[in-house]
């Protein structure tokens, strides 16, 4: 037995990725590692919050004057999530990383989409305001109201959760806005487990800051939370979960179909590799047992 571990177990000698963790322990080791650049990013998207915070808050603004806001800013904050995403996907798969120019570059180029998701989404939040309060009412009065409750609560859950894919995919693929959505329903089954770690994660971090925000004595903390911290956080969480689901079943399989090569594989090019692991081919070394050392009396 060695000092550091016994050498004559068979299997892995040195690992492509020496640094190889299980995903939690990675998680919080990348995270920490972009941390401050997170934190930087936080702040610019914070920045195009800001005025639809202050809408919702009711902050001096006539009743017109108002809704005018929310629409013009419900529709920005899609090319904004959008650049949030590009950049914190980029963070998440350890990639290289300009914050500023990729944000803007993402924003630009994702502003058709965007701006077409930040309606959708303003569209749906509206919706659900208005009817889950409304079906909780009627079903008081009459169970069969239940059924619709129910419903509106099911769709609301499951476009929440399409959310993990949809601003990925947009800021990853060339598709179109219909096979995004399409997509983004399927993927939530299709990686459910992952899912529900990103559901059970965000449900955390946004009761967290809320409880925050409605207490007098730390609305204070809660606004600086949410300057720095929740919005890549919660995207961080997300893509680091959800990335690896949207490149196995949405864009791999498009370059195994058309031939080519995937970009994202040029890290682990095979004639760039110095070591290779061969730890199924290895064969059981018998231990045998050190005898003691003879010894002169």
């Amino acid at each position: 037995m060695g000092f550091f571990g016994n050498y004559d177990t068979p299997g892995r000698g040195v690992l492509k990725t020496p640094h190889e963790k299980r995903p939690f322990f990675k998680f919080w080791e990348v995270y920490f590692r972009h941390m401050w650049h997170l934190m930087g990013l936080n702040l610019l998207y914070f920045l195009f919050t800001a005025p639809l915070i202050a809408a919702l808050m009711g902050v001096s603004f006539t009743g017109d004057m108002k809704w005018l806001l929310l629409v013009v800013i419900s529709g920005i904050m899609g090319p904004a999530t959008a650049a949030m995403t590009r950049v914190v996907r980029n963070y998440s798969q350890e990639r290289p990383t300009f914050m500023l120019h990729d944000f803007r570059k993402a924003f630009k180029l994702n502003l058709k989409q965007g701006l077409i998701m930040g309606y959708i989404d303003s569209i749906a939040i509206v919706s659900f305001i208005i009817g889950v309060p409304m079906y909780s009412k009627m079903a008081q009065e009459n169970s069969i109201m239940y059924v619709p409750y129910v419903i509106c609560l099911s769709c609301m859950l499951v476009f929440f959760m399409m959310h993990f894919y949809i601003y990925q995919m947009m800021c990853s693929t060339t598709l179109t806005m219909k096979q995004i959505l399409r997509n983004s329903l399927f993927l939530v089954s299709i990686g459910l487990k992952k899912t529900i770690y990103t559901l059970l994660a965000s449900l955390f971090v946004i009761a967290f800051n809320y409880i925050l925000l409605i207490l007098p004595s730390t609305i204070a903390l809660a606004m600086t939370l949410l300057m720095f911290f929740p919005y890549t956080f919660l995207t961080f969480v997300a893509c680091f979960n959800c990335y690896p689901v949207i490149r196995k079943y949405v864009i791999q399989p498009y370059y195994d179909k058309t031939g080519e090569k995937n970009p994202e594989d040029k890290d682990i090019d095979p004639e760039e590799v110095l070591f290779e692991d061969k730890a199924a081919e290895e064969e059981a070394m018998p231990v045998q047992k050190k005898s003691r050392p003879k010894t002169i009396k």
